[in-house]
């Protein structure tokens, strides 16, 4: 300190001097170990770019929208998903893991959920995760039951209520097993901090900024150009080992691949992201790795069994034995799907119950058929019945890069065992009023996926209105089996639910109500420095968390 009265240029001089020797001693620390400098200059700049290396950039075909976790078009599943969290997550075989509950509770009427928040959880704002907050997420929710009517446990929910800071408690109208499931799902049951809320609460428009709990935080954004992720490292759970993910709008297939191949992109991942050519074409340039995830839904055609020539069983089983599925994966999607023998995979909770498949054989076919009386008279190429010729419909989506050539090679496969198959290609629209009044025989279909099946699936199939319900008409037993996949939800009962899952599944296997084709995966592709790639369990997971960057 300068005492007062110091004069003026005293105080300059004094500073000079100090400086002078200073740089004396900076110099002589430089000349003595020259190296040192440079080498923990070189150090620190290495580690700098080690961790600026660690981004990772992927193509995607749309903007990822608003990320508003209550909402859903514009908003993509696999942003929402990435950024926001659940309260329970889904694993491998349909495994319910802890998330932003480290436990639950489960009352013996099976209607009470009493949640357990994890502590220490702060938004990316700073904020307290807590039951104050799990009950305004809850609130502009159930305000909005009518836009998320489609998810079973929301129209379920009777009351919420937060019994302390970190005790959370759901009391359902009544007993539904797969409420658990469902809270796992990417929409709307995930988690906005109070700060991005609009001043009157409410999501279903809008929100003010995207606050997560999660691994990510959105830092640079361009609408339909690109989103820039930086890792939260005030995350509290693992983090990433990657520090950056840039998300390119890139709408084109085509122009995906080239921007791969080009350097500019360092993975291709997801659902139908580029063609099944270019997936091939790219796993066997030897320039990439690729991956390809166990199945996530089912490729089906729903046999309509209500009127037609599916009324008889014979007929419908001729049709599993007539179908040759596997060259269908192989010739139209290149093994890229893996062909089904079940309309639910047996990586699926409940499904691994030993149902023995139906294989190709002709001969089968044509035998079943000549048993429910349809003949094939001498010099004719279709066979009849009471004078009338084998004819059925089959519906498909147009537009549809995979539907419209199985449907012309179903066409082939139908012709040889004399049955003539008129092939249908509709837009989205038409196809979807088709199959709600059940005006096919048959209709190109996919299950919901991971982690919505196999409940999601049992009950579009006994809740009229679908087509699926009115389609299954035909059957003798079709009460029965209604009833079981409404009592299959009830049950609190583990071994009670996995009886009546064996028996549901076993009476559409024999029945013949479907045709499973094959099971949709996601595919990978990314240079060799991407290491430690890894698929969700869950269909509209993501793998960011995961992955690593070693260049």
């Amino acid at each position: 300190m300068l005492r007062t009265g110091t004069p003026k240029y005293s105080f300059i001089f004094i500073v000079l001097i100090f400086t002078i020797i200073l740089a004396g001693c900076n110099s002589k620390t430089n000349e003595s170990s020259p190296s040192a400098s440079v080498s923990a200059s070189s150090s620190a700049s290495e580690s700098a770019n080690a961790v600026a290396d660690k981004t990772l950039t992927l193509s995607w075909p749309k903007d990822i929208g608003p990320l508003n976790p209550h909402q859903y078009t514009p908003n993509e599943f696999f942003a929402q998903g990435m950024y926001y969290e659940p309260l329970i997550d889904y694993g491998e075989g349909g495994k319910l893991i802890p998330k932003l509950a480290e436990s639950w509770d489960i009352s013996e009427d099976g209607k009470e959920y009493t949640f357990h928040l994890r502590q220490n959880v702060k938004f990316s704002d700073g904020s307290d995760f807590d039951s104050a907050v799990v009950q305004k997420n809850f609130d502009t929710i159930l305000a909005n039951r009518d836009m998320h009517s489609w998810l079973g446990v929301i129209a379920q929910i009777e009351k919420t209520e937060a019994i302390d800071a970190h005790t959370f408690k759901i009391t359902l109208k009544n007993r539904y097993y797969p409420a658990l499931q469902e809270f796992a799902v990417v929409r709307p049951l995930r988690f906005l901090g109070a700060a991005g809320f609009p001043d009157d609460g409410n999501t279903a428009n809008e929100i003010k900024s995207p606050i997560t709990t999660g691994p990510w935080v959105l830092t640079e954004y361009t609408k339909d150009q690109q989103a820039v992720f930086t890792r939260n490292d005030n995350y509290w759970g693992t983090k990433p080992k990657i520090n950056k993910l840039v998300v390119k709008v890139i709408p084109d297939a085509e122009a995906r691949v080239l921007a791969l191949e080009k350097g500019d992109i360092d993975l291709i991942w997801g659902e139908g992201v580029i063609s099944l050519d270019s997936f091939v074409s790219l796993k066997d340039s030897g320039k990439f790795e690729t991956a390809i995830s166990d199945p996530v839904a089912s490729r089906a055609l729903i046999v309509n069994s209500s009127k037609g020539p599916f009324a008889d069983l014979n007929v419908r089983l001729a049709l599993q034995h007539a179908v040759n599925k596997q060259a269908l994966v192989e010739g139209v999607t290149n093994n890229v799907e893996k062909m089904a023998d079940t309309i639910i995979s047996s990586n699926f909770p409940y499904a691994n119950i030993g149902l023995k498949p139906y294989d190709y054989n002709l001969e089968t076919a044509k035998s079943l058929l000549d048993q429910a009386g349809w003949t094939l008279p001498e010099g004719k190429s279709v066979r009849e019945k009471d004078g009338k010729p084998l004819e059925i419909e089959l519906v498909y989506m147009g537009p549809d890069q995979i539907e419209k050539p199985m449907a012309a090679a179903i066409q082939s496969d139908l012709k040889q065992i004399g049955v003539s198959l008129k092939t249908t290609g509709v837009e989205r629209e038409l196809r979807n009023k088709r199959m709600e009044t059940a005006d096919f025989d048959l209709l190109f279909w996919g299950t919901y996926g991971a982690p919505y099946d196999p409940h999601n699936f049992v009950s579009t199939n006994y809740e009229p209105g679908y087509g699926i319900y009115e389609s299954q008409q035909g059957l003798a037993m079709k009460d029965e089996l209604h009833q079981q996949m409404k009592d299959v939800l009830l049950t609190v009962d583990e071994q009670e639910r996995q009886k009546l899952y064996t028996s549901i599944f076993t009476i559409l296997h024999e029945q013949a109500v479907y045709l499973p084709i094959s099971y949709l995966t996601n595919i990978a592709v990314y240079p060799n420095y991407v290491k430690e790639f890894k698929f969700p369990a869950h269909r509209d997971e993501t793998p960011f968390d995961t992955i690593d960057i070693q260049k």
